[in-house]
């Protein structure tokens, strides 16, 4: 199980959006690289993913940038998880063996836990509020 550096990419710039949420302030694409430390024409394809998922919005031009489409506690981690890599948690679909049946009941459980603890934690949550503040769940 490993966490692709495009969701950690992307909860980072969401984070970000998030604390700008309800300023009318817009994102632009190199501000979020640099304060996130994500390579900008990385940021490109990740932005274009979530605009498309529907997770923000973006406008044009000189005045343009980006912003999250609705509050930010209302935007769980699961979703941002699934928008971008799929499955939460791909699980085979073989069950032989004799221990085959009871291994993937665990694994599936598995799965809904992490899923479960996934959509209780949303975008609110990963805003850093201040400057010694490292994190928040």
């Amino acid at each position: 199980m490993k966490l692709s550096v495009k969701v950690e990419y992307g909860c980072r710039v969401l984070a970000q959006l998030a604390r700008l949420y309800g300023s009318g302030e817009l994102a632009h694409i190199e501000q979020l690289a640099k304060t996130e430390a994500v390579p900008a024409n990385y940021l490109v394809q990740i932005l274009s993913e979530l605009r498309t998922g529907g997770l923000i919005v973006s406008r044009r031009g000189k005045q343009g940038g980006y912003a999250l489409a609705r509050a930010p506690e209302s935007i769980s981690l699961y979703e941002v998880v699934t928008l971008i890599d799929g499955a939460f948690l791909e699980i085979g679909a073989s069950v032989g063996g004799y221990s085959g049946r009871r291994v993937h009941q665990v694994w599936q459980g598995l799965r809904k836990t992490l899923e479960d603890s996934a959509r209780s934690i949303t975008l609110d949550m990963l805003v850093v509020r201040s400057a010694e503040e490292m994190y928040y769940i």
